[in-house]
This record gives structure tokens, sequence and C-alpha cells, in this order.
């Protein structure tokens, strides 16, 4: 090889591959201090793309189960509403049969009345308070609810209200039944039955739909630790493999410092043939 004072092919390859090393040895670096083998567009622009849409998915479906947690909860509280209504009407069933006794006296009957009457009003309280982040699903004239069922907020889960106030769709009891006699409390017996029947039915409804979300909540929750499994797939460094690479390049980057060292040294020799 002849040798130049003008350039030095050595050296000019050494460096090249110390460059090439030290590039390499920085892309290895990257992924075990990330964890990452894709982490920004220039690594693998499809990957990341592909990564950065099913991220924002999975962060959609947060929003998913906040409704579904929420709509669940409402429920619960007119659920629990709904139990007390059901337990009131059982109690007032009672009353109504005692007051349809003929040979009671008028203090006795009056005093059962009073109790009934307590009963009664007692349902409205109960129901006008099973409120839930301002949902109320029993009271009158109360509202459907609906949940979100998927990410791109094209489906839902609907709610059904129950309708559980004094003379509404299921509590045949009015506000104004009395068992002041014999006759009155007779016939609020049958009222009362009815209203019972009608309420546990109306409970049973709830309790399908708080399944219903249960299980939307369960599928959700899969899939978003399906999608995050899956964007690891796609991007997430093996770190096994990438530490003993980091291992192997910085061996390779010490003997090509030593290389370049070599190939800069060449030159000097020129000066040996004017001594």
């Amino acid at each position: 090889m002849s040798l130049s004072v003008n350039n030095n092919p050595g050296a000019l390859i050494a460096l090249q591959n110390l460059t090439s090393t030290e590039n390499q040895l920085q892309k290895a670096q990257n992924e075990i201090s990330t964890g990452l083998a894709v982490a920004a567009p220039s690594d693998n622009g499809a990957i990341w793309a592909i990564a950065q849409n099913q991220r924002a998915t999975a962060s959609s479906l947060d929003s998913v189960t906040q409704s579904l947690q929420r709509a669940q909860s409402t429920i619960d509280v007119a659920t629990s509403a709904g139990q007390s209504v059901s337990d009131l009407l059982t109690q007032l069933k009672g009353k109504a049969l005692a007051a349809s006794d003929t040979s009671l006296d008028t203090a006795s009957r009056a005093a059962l009345n009073a109790d009934f009457t307590s009963l009664r009003n007692q349902i409205s309280t109960v129901v006008s308070n099973a409120s839930f982040n301002g949902a109320n699903l029993i009271d009158s004239g109360a509202k459907n609810i609906y949940a979100l069922a998927n990410s791109a907020g094209t489906s839902s889960l609907t709610v059904s209200a129950q309708d559980l106030s004094l003379g509404g769709a299921n509590v045949a009891l009015t506000a104004t039944t009395s068992i002041s006699t014999a006759t009155l409390a007779q016939a609020a017996i049958a009222v009362v039955e009815t209203s019972i029947t009608s309420v546990n039915n109306a409970l049973a409804k709830l309790g399908t739909a708080e399944n219903s979300l249960t299980s939307q909540q369960t599928f959700v929750s899969n899939l978003q630790d399906t999608i995050d499994t899956g964007v690891g797939n796609l991007v997430n460094a093996n770190l096994a493999k990438e530490s003993a690479q980091l291992q192997a390049l910085q061996t390779k980057q010490q003997l090509g410092i030593q290389a370049l060292s070599i190939a800069n040294s060449s030159s000097s020799s020129l000066l040996s043939l004017f001594r």
C-alpha cells in the first residue's frame, strides 16, 4: 500500500466502522434505558403509528369503564332503595291485613292507620332520595340512563328507569290510601299485594341490567389488557438480547478505537524515510 500525507484510507475506513458501531451502541443503550425497540417514528414509522392508534383505543376504554361504573353505581343506589320499598310494602300489607279485622275498636284501628300512613310516606322519602350523580332511576318521571359500550362511542347499554313512586307504574298504592275502615283495609290489601309483585319485578329488571353492565365491564377490561399486550409485542425491546448486544458492541467499540489509532499512526512512518 502506498503511503500519502494527503489522505489516509485506513484511518477513514476505521473511522467509518467506529461511527457505525457507536450508532448501533447508542441504539442499544436507548432500547435498554426505555425498554422500547420503537420509541419514536424514526425507529419504525409504520409500527409506531399502529402502536399509537392502539394506545388511543386503550386510553378511550378508560372512559368506557368509567361510564359503566357510573351506571352501575346508579343501579346499586336504585336497587338498594327499591329493596327498602319492597320491605315497606310488606309491612304495609301486614298493617292492612290487621286493620281488615271487623272486630277492632276505634282506637286500635286509628293506631294501625297511623302506622300505615307513616310507612306509606316513607316510600316517597326513600324513592326521592335514591339519586347518584344526579340520576334517579326509580322516581316519578325518571329517565333511562345510558353507558358507553365501546371506544368509538357508537354503542351503548341502556338501563331502563323503574318508577317506584306512589301511584306510579309499579306502586299502585297512592299518597291517600288509607285503612281507616275495614272496607278500606280490605281494598288496600289487594293494592299492596299488586304493588309488591310489580316492585319485585322492577327490581329484577334492574338486577338484569346490572349484570349486563358487569359483563361489559369485564369484557372491556380484558380487551384493554389484550390491546396493551399487543402494543407491547410491537414496540417492546428484547432486553436479554439487547443486553448481550450491548456488551458485544462495547467490545467492538474498543477494538475500533484501537484500529483507528493504528491507522492514524501509519502516516508517521513516512518520517523515517527522511532520516
